[in-house]
């Protein structure tokens, strides 16, 4: 590391399905964080010609596939989708592909990071996966229940019974509350947000390495 150089503060941030990590994200990358999202990556990883499609191939055969405009196999995601929702055996093998790619390219982008940079890895099953203490700090995005259970239903169009078990696949609100080291609040308004991530920002940048005194300096 150079003279002067800083490390990186790495911010995990998770939530439940439809609780608001994306508009956290947004508001912290305004800021000036710099955003890695696991959503985005597993998109990344499983493009037409990845190793990771093939794996997908080999292990689910070709009905998970669909011809792409550009006429090269592609990810189907919804035959996916279906297919590992009815079985968690295949749950796990899709995992097993899919979250070790994602991880390593996360790191590759938060290893190219600027020294002195707050790196913000988007999670949704950081809690799931046991990933805690990969962070120095784990960010919850937090909302009532059933404010969550519609936000849901009204964003993809699901049966109140639908939206329900894919919360319930997920981490409960208490084990990730459990998990957490900030806690953001997302029952009211945008706005109110707004204030609630920028509130946050300033105690990450007053926790962040590049904020602390130099060694030997007060």
């Amino acid at each position: 590391m150079s003279a002067g150089a800083r490390p990186r503060l790495i911010v995990g941030l998770t939530g439940g399905i439809a609780s608001g990590k994306t508009a956290v994200a947004e508001r912290l990358a305004e800021l000036g964080a710099l955003i890695v999202d696991s959503d985005v990556l597993a998109r990344e990883v499983v493009a037409p010609g990845t190793p990771g499609l093939l794996a997908i191939e080999q292990r689910f055969g070709s009905a998970v596939l669909r011809t792409a405009s550009d006429g090269r196999p592609e990810l189907d995601r919804a035959a996916l989708g279906a297919l590992v929702f009815a079985e968690p055996d295949a749950r796990l093998d899709l995992e097993a592909i899919v979250h070790p790619a994602v991880r390593s390219r996360a790191l590759e982008l938060t290893r190219a990071a600027p020294a002195g940079s707050i790196v913000v890895q988007v999670i949704p099953l950081l809690v799931e996966t046991g990933q805690q203490s990969s962070f120095d700090r784990v960010v919850v995005v937090d909302v009532d229940p059933e404010l969550q259970l519609r936000r849901w239903m009204d964003r993809n169009g699901l049966t109140r019974e639908q939206s329900l078990a894919r919360v319930n696949a997920q981490a409960t609100r208490a084990q990730r509350l459990a998990a957490a080291d900030e806690v953001v609040d997302n029952n009211g308004t945008l706005e109110h947000l707004h204030e609630a991530v920028d509130a946050l920002w300033l105690r990450l940048r007053a926790t962040s390495p590049a904020a602390q005194p130099r060694s030997g300096m007060v």
